[in-house]
Formats: C-alpha cells, structure tokens, sequence
C-alpha cells in the first residue's frame, strides 16, 4: 500500500528551494528567445513564420520527450536524471550565442537552422523537469502541503520569465543578444554544484511507493486523464504565447519605449508568478479546513481559466496603455490561480503509483500547444499583420481547458490502479 509521505524534513525544504531556482532558471531560458526574436529577426532576415517555427523548435522535442521522461524517472534515480536534464539545457542555452552559419565539406547550414536545433536540444535537457517535480513532491509532501510546493514550483516558473525579461533586456543592451544567451548559460550551470551535494542525501527511500507504476495503456483508458490533458492544453496555449511573444507584442504593437519595455514585459508574469504563491497556499488552507481537495483544486483552476479569458482579449482590444496593461495583468493573475494548481490536482488523481507517468504523458500532450502557439501565432501575424486574431484563438483555447477540467474530468476521485489492488490481494 501507499503510504502518506512523513513531515518534510529540513532537507527536502531546502531541496525544494533549489528546484524552484531551477523552474526559474528553466523558464529564463526557454524564454530568452522572445526577448531576443527582434533582433535576431534583423541580423538573419527571418519573417514571421521562421520566428514562429523557433518558438516552436523547443516545444516538439520537449513534448514528445515527455513519453520517455516518466519511465526514466521511475527507472532511475530521479534526481540525478533531473541533473542530467539541467547540464543539457544550460549548455544549450549557452551554445545559443555563438549561432552563425556552418560551412562543412561544402555544406552551408543555416544560422536559422543552428538555432533551430538548439532549440529542440533544449527541450531535450528540460522534458525531464516536471515528471521529476512530480515525483518529488510526491514523494516527500502530504496532500495538505502539495499545493504550496505546486505553488512554489510554478512561481519559480513564473518569476523566471519576470526576472528573464528585465535581465535579458539589460544583459542585451549592454553585450548584445549573444551575449545575454553565453552570460545566462554560463551562470545558470552554477546551479548545479549545490545540487550536486544535496542530491546523494535526497536517498530513494523516500520515493512514494512500492507500489509498481501502471501501464500507459490503463492511464489511457480514464477519463480523467483525457480531462487534465484538454485542461493543461488550454492553458498552456495561452502561457505559451505569453512566454514566446508578448516582449515583441509589446515592442512592435503597441510600441513601448525601450526604457520602459522591461518593466512593462515582465509585469504580466509577476502578476502570475504572485497569485500562483496565494492560490498555492488558499487551496491548501481551505483543504485543511476539511474540504475534498481534488474538487477545491478542480474549482480553482477552473475559475482560473475562465477569469484570463474574460480579462485577456479586451486587454488586446483597448488601446489606452494604461486599460490595456491592466487588464492583462489581471487577466495573468487569473492565470496564476490554473498554474499553482493544475499539477496538485494531476498528483491527487493519479496517486503516488502513476504520478510520474501521469504527468510525463498529460506534459506530452499538453504542451503540444507549445508546438501549436508559437507557430500559428507567427502564421497569423505573416497573415493578418495583427495580434488580434492570435489572442482570440488563445481565448477560445482557455475554454477548452474550463471544459477539460470541469466537464471532462467530472466526479474527481482517486483512480485506483490495477498495480495497487493486486498488491492488495497479494497482501491480503
């Protein structure tokens, strides 16, 4: 049987600190690229379609790795795996500033297509983050601290795009867009050294279970499952062009003064890196008031979801500054309350047996809108020369996820695998 995981220990917190540094390590460099896109479109000539298919670029390997990324986890030992993953990402990060055309054996490859493969390679090092959050949390918090650790987590990844925007527009204008990639990088595999002495101390006894992880074929069997994965799409949808588009939004659409542009890029991902922290810690506390945590966290991240779509595109239509920026903000607030969530509700639904897998396939899946947004962002702007368009398809998509998680999910119980009754009959 499953057991409740014990008190965290000092060890697991600070555990859990150096992977909310690392989410927003992740999250920087996945979205440095945005900060970047107007001038690289200048330097290589690239249209609106070549941008999209760089935004893109990360999200194909970073979603199909995810199929291989919660057997790895169950295999091995998480946290090392999660190291190998992070050395991968950072050095991509940091190769990503010396792009420039290859010449070989009369070859040309393209600097458009340098950049393109580094894109996929990180993805390749990051498909293995949440699949190991999950298992993490899973394995050393009780349902009623998941939520602040979700919430942390996704935090992290929320300043990291906050913090992204202001550094990267900084690092740029004083070492150039390549620069910022080399200086980030480099920093970034610092990270690595007091993982490194953690990680041994961080034994697998505290793994959730014995219990074997099911098959992806029962997984595939539930509704629920098929519920999280039309949730996290709709979601992600938006988060995805947020994170790949929004500093060019604002620089070419609505034309804010390189002086202000940091600040006002990176506002909307403060208002979802805070409200996540909030919406973390209210779940819990409502839970612990006796309340059925798998249906406060299905309301929440409904409510959420709803919320940004309502804000989201009069923020796009209005055109005063002042209007727009603020309901954008809160339209990015409601967004808080799906992410600190989301994952929690994953983890409750699959229980500690198929937390790994679970989420390793709903992230495959889910962020195949990462493949879709970029792109048909680009397209509609090659198109229509407007965000309008873009944004109302993000809008409808927000739907789609409320749909997922309140109708297709349904009834929110703990679904009970094959693997654990018959461990229960052998036991019995």
């Amino acid at each position: 049987m499953a057991t409740t995981p014990p008190k965290p220990s000092r060890l697991t917190w600070f555990a859990l600190v150096l992977l909310v540094v690392s989410i927003g390590i992740n999250y920087l460099d996945r979205g440095n690229l945005s900060v970047a896109l107007h001038n690289i479109e200048g330097e290589f000539h690239l249209n609106k379609d070549q941008l999209g298919l760089l935004g893109t670029a990360f999200f194909v390997s970073y979603a199909l790795l995810q199929i291989g990324a919660g057997p790895l986890i169950d295999r091995f030992n998480v946290y090392w795996v999660y190291a190998g993953g992070y050395l991968i990402w950072s050095a991509a990060t940091l190769l990503t500033g010396f792009a420039r055309d290859i010449h070989f054996l009369g070859f040309t490859v393209s600097s458009f297509a340098v950049l393109f493969t580094l894109r996929l390679a990180l993805g390749c090092g990051e498909s293995v983050a949440y699949p190991a959050y999950s298992k993490i949390i899973c394995a050393g918090f009780p349902e009623t601290l998941r939520g602040a650790a979700n919430a942390a987590i996704d935090a992290g990844s929320k300043v990291g795009p906050a913090l992204g925007v202001m550094l990267g527009f900084f690092l740029m204008n004083r070492l150039t867009w390549r620069g910022m990639f080399i200086a980030i990088g480099a920093a970034s595999l610092l990270w690595l050294i007091p993982w490194c002495v953690v990680a041994p101390k961080l034994t697998l006894r505290q793994e959730c279970s014995t219990i074997k992880a099911p098959p992806y074929r029962e997984m595939l069997r539930h509704r629920a499952f098929w519920g999280t994965v039309m949730g996290l799409f709709g979601g992600n949808y938006t988060w995805y062009l947020l994170l790949t588009w929004l500093p060019y939004y604002f620089e070419t659409d609505r034309h804010y003064p390189h002086d202000s542009l940091a600040i006002l890029s990176s506002l909307p991902f403060w208002g979802v890196a805070v409200s996540s922290m909030l919406a973390g810690l209210a779940a819990d506390a409502i839970i612990r008031r006796g309340r059925i945590a798998s249906r406060v966290r299905q309301a929440t991240v409904s409510l959420g979801l709803l919320g940004c779509c309502l804000f989201m595109l009069p923020a796009v239509i209005i055109r005063n500054e002042t209007i727009s920026i603020t309901l954008l903000i809160v339209a990015c607030i409601c967004l808080g309350l799906f992410s600190s969530n989301h994952w929690a509700l994953t983890q409750t639904l699959a229980g500690p047996e198929a937390a790994g897998k679970w989420t390793g396939i709903e992230n495959c899946l889910g962020n195949f809108a990462g493949i879709t947004a970029p792109w048909l962002t680009g397209a509609i702007l090659q198109t229509t020369h407007s965000f309008l368009l873009a944004f109302a398809v993000s809008c409808l998509m927000l739907l789609v996820g409320v749909a997922g998680y309140w109708f297709v999910v349904g009834t929110t119980r703990r679904v009970r695998w094959s693997t654990e009754l018959a461990s229960e009959t052998a036991s019995a």
